[in-house]
């Protein structure tokens, strides 16, 4: 087992992998930009270093910076979380190639899986059913463009090939707007990912997002964790998430559990991954995998019992997986909703200084936050300042703790996105089960015209 690790990250996540690091007797060091000099993490990490400014280019995502830290602190593996560098491959290379061990999936494993259209061509070798769209990367003759989208069907969204994070996507329900749509799409793409591929895919109107969690260690294990419906969403963007998904036969998603742990076996995956799908009429469609930990790792956690980051470095330290398929048991129902330091209506951003925090607590509630009365939210970075995570023997009983949990708790200084969540606690198509993915921004437009 490693002696000490570098977390390259900051925020909840940066807390959460020095925590199971503390459990597992294991050192941590964190690297934090000028903006966070006070974080919460920096204070209780046995080392931390400097790595630059605030602008992430010039520290969380200074690839240079990052490796030097470890370098001087003698650590000996290094911990991504998410966002950041933690899905890019040739970060992972030279982690490597420096002579430490990056706690996550192979380079070659990341560059096959991030770009999307490589991702879509893996799955389907392996027996993964992928939504219906263009075999690869569009081609640049508008002719041939315009065929594809005829045999696909009307409407189609164009993604971009390097996309993530709800950016690089647009719909398109007519011919005489796709190619437009599809140059527009390219341009975005390059600049934003510098990949201007970008392919077609049949846009489903009242899908729900379902996502596979999945661990896998170096002697070809591997085994699926659950599933998380992560509907509720805006702009892409993920906001409550939730396990098991509601009204699924679980004949189903066994059915696809099973697809995506033998998928991970035929590509040589390692480690902590999710294998997301949009679900329609009892059909699972694969639309992309994220080979990292995920921001609703929790729910998972607490309905199987296995705490994932701190498999993973076991896995990452040549450990075997301690447990089977038949041994993943699936107890009661959690829920976690992400707090955003924002306006609650128009979504503004609100960085500023926090005057009270006062957390909820009782049985079934866990908090995964860095903040504390006085810290400072910085306006760099996204705009999520924790999670409240709640676990229940039934859905029924979870909804009822997050919403006593989301009444005790206090954020003053800054606005949050807590109002928003008490409403959708109560809505009652959200407690009812079941909502898609276009549910949420119907609701808010709704909302505004009230």
């Amino acid at each position: 087992m490693f002696k000490k690790i570098l977390i390259a990250n900051r925020g909840e996540i940066a807390l959460r992998i020095q925590r199971a690091c503390r459990e597992m007797g294991i050192k941590s060091v964190v690297v934090y930009s000028e903006a966070d000099r006070e974080a919460k993490y920096v204070k209780l990490a046995d080392e931390s270093v400097c790595i630059g400014p605030a602008a992430s280019a010039q520290s969380y995502l200074h690839m240079p910076s990052i490796i030097s830290a470890a370098e001087v602190t003698d650590a000996e593996a290094i911990h991504p979380g998410y966002g950041f560098l933690s899905e890019n491959a040739d970060f992972a290379e030279r982690v490597e190639q420096s002579g430490f061990v990056f706690i996550g999936p192979t380079p070659e494993c990341i560059r096959i899986m991030g770009d999307k259209v490589s991702a879509k061509q893996a799955m389907i070798k392996s027996g993964v059913p992928c939504v219906p769209g263009s075999e690869g990367a569009l081609p640049d003759d508008p002719k041939e463009i315009i065929r594809i989208a005829r045999a696909v069907g009307y409407p189609v969204i164009i993604k971009a090939s390097g996309g993530g994070g709800g950016r690089g996507m647009r719909v398109v329900h007519t011919e005489a707007a796709l190619i437009h749509a599809v140059q527009t799409t390219k341009a975005e793409a390059g600049a934003a990912f510098g990949n201007p591929a970008v392919y077609l895919e049949k846009f489903l109107e009242h899908p729900r997002h379902i996502e596979i969690q999945i661990m896998a260690d170096t002697f070809k294990n591997a085994v699926w964790l659950g599933e998380r419906d992560c509907s509720m969403q805006r702009r892409h963007q993920k906001i409550i998430e939730e396990a098991p998904a509601p009204g699924i036969p679980r004949r189903a998603i066994e059915k696809i559990g099973d697809r995506c742990a033998a998928a991970c076996k035929k590509i040589g995956y390692r480690g902590a991954g999710t294998f997301e799908f949009l679900y329609e009429n009892g059909e699972f469609y694969f639309i992309e995998m994220n080979t990292r930990v995920q921001v609703e790792h929790p729910v998972t956690e607490w309905v199987t019992g296995i705490d994932i980051v701190q498999m993973q470095i076991r896995v990452a330290a040549g450990e075997k997986l301690p447990f089977v398929q038949k041994q993943i048991q699936m107890r009661g129902h959690a829920i976690e909703c992400r707090i955003n330091a924002e306006d609650p209506v128009k979504f503004v951003p609100s960085p500023g200084r926090i005057t009270t925090w006062h957390p909820p607590g009782g049985p079934g509630v866990r908090v995964d936050s860095h903040i504390y009365a006085g810290y400072f939210v910085p306006p760099n970075y996204d705009s999520m300042i924790g999670k409240i995570i709640v676990h229940g023997d039934t859905r029924e009983q979870a909804l009822a703790r997050m919403r006593t949990a989301l009444s005790e708790t206090v954020i003053e200084g800054i606005q949050t996105n807590i109002p928003l969540h008490r409403e959708l606690m109560v809505d009652a198509k959200f407690v009812e089960g079941s909502t898609d993915i276009h549910y949420l921004e119907h609701w808010m437009a709704a909302r505004k015209q009230r």
